[in-house]
């Protein structure tokens, strides 16, 4: 399916996966295979917005929870970014989060000791300011329904904000204004990321999907690192961060999808994951032989593989040689004699 980059990135301004850009490079074609592993995944989704589509599933129950798994370059990333693309063009309310593992390095963090966790403003800066980039027309229109006074953390570089623990929310506000208190304050960045993930599970009006890739990166340790002594440091695990800990649960009845990335290497986790349903885990598929075949060919008209080499024979031993691996296809077709 062929795209076009201006359109993509208007519909995911918080930026297109790296797997997505190599191939639209290596390429030369803004254009994307659709598989049939995609369109499951998104009609899953469709199916739990329209349980009248249920009738014509084949008795397949729909997830509201869904966990992508899956070896390296398999396609999780791209897949999330799609179905991201298609739920936006649908009218949906998505929470993207591309770089899952962002959220968990860099910048500063504090212990809060109101709420025991450990706040990260700049991170929670930019989560707002990503989430605000396609949805704004949505948040205007939504209506705040937790009107309890946010508390306030330690601001980024700034220290604690003197004379006030909490920050208001007026009966009038939006989930816009929302937004706007925790990007024109530091220090309640936090608190609005963690406000906005209970209004989000309020929100009615319109679905509203989660979306977030490397969501490994949430179930091991950040890179900081708590002192003790004066010679020894505590390392930090994803769920003591407030951002994470409030998103990481899959223990609600809110959509939500994460996808494993393999190459941030966080390692093999076990297979029972906290706070994840135990049939949220679906193992994405390497390409078949129709797929690595309709690719092929399509690297063939973009002039990848020269065309007196190409035959039936050369692409197989390409397709069982990377064993379906997308980006080992791509990377081993110019080779072929």
């Amino acid at each position: 399916m062929k795209f076009r980059r201006e359109e993509l990135e208007s519909v995911l301004p918080e930026g297109l996966p790296m797997g997505m850009l190599k191939e639209f490079g290596d390429s030369m074609r803004d254009a994307l295979l659709i598989r049939q592993s995609f369109l499951d995944l998104r009609d899953n989704f469709r199916r739990v917005v329209d349980p009248t589509l249920q009738t014509n599933a084949k008795g397949l129950k729909a997830r509201k929870q869904v966990v992508l798994d899956g070896p390296v370059g398999c396609g999780k990333s791209i897949a999330l970014a799609m179905l991201v693309h298609w739920a936006r063009d649908e009218g949906w309310l998505v929470l993207y989060v591309p770089k899952g593992r962002e959220w968990t390095h860099g910048g500063f963090f504090y212990k809060n000791p109101k709420t025991g966790l450990w706040d990260t403003p700049v991170q929670a800066a930019n989560v707002l300011q990503d989430f605000l980039k396609y949805n704004k027309d949505h948040l205007q229109k939504l209506p705040c329904k937790n009107f309890i006074p946010i508390l306030l953390g330690e601001g980024a570089g700034v220290g604690w904000m003197k004379g006030a623990d909490v920050v208001q929310i007026p009966e009038d506000y939006t989930l816009l204004d929302l937004v706007q208190v925790g990007l024109n304050s530091t220090h309640a960045a936090v608190g609005v990321v963690v406000r906005l993930r209970e209004e989000l599970s309020l929100v009615k009006d319109v679905p509203v999907l989660i979306a977030v890739d490397q969501y490994n990166s949430w179930f091991t340790f950040s890179e900081y690192e708590e002192p003790l002594t004066v010679r020894s440091c505590r390392p930090i695990h994803a769920r003591e961060l407030a951002s994470v800990n409030a998103f990481r649960s899959m223990i609600h009845d809110n959509m939500m999808v994460g996808a494993f990335s393999h190459s941030t290497a966080v390692g093999k986790l076990r297979k029972d994951l906290p706070d994840v349903p135990a049939d949220a885990r679906v193992n994405f598929p390497r390409y078949s032989v129709d797929e690595a075949a309709a690719v092929c060919h399509y690297y063939l008209r973009q002039r990848l593989i020269q065309r007196e080499a190409f035959t039936e024979e050369s692409w197989k031993k390409i397709y069982y040689l990377s064993n379906g691996n997308g980006a080992e296809m791509r990377w081993l077709v110019p080779f072929m004699r």
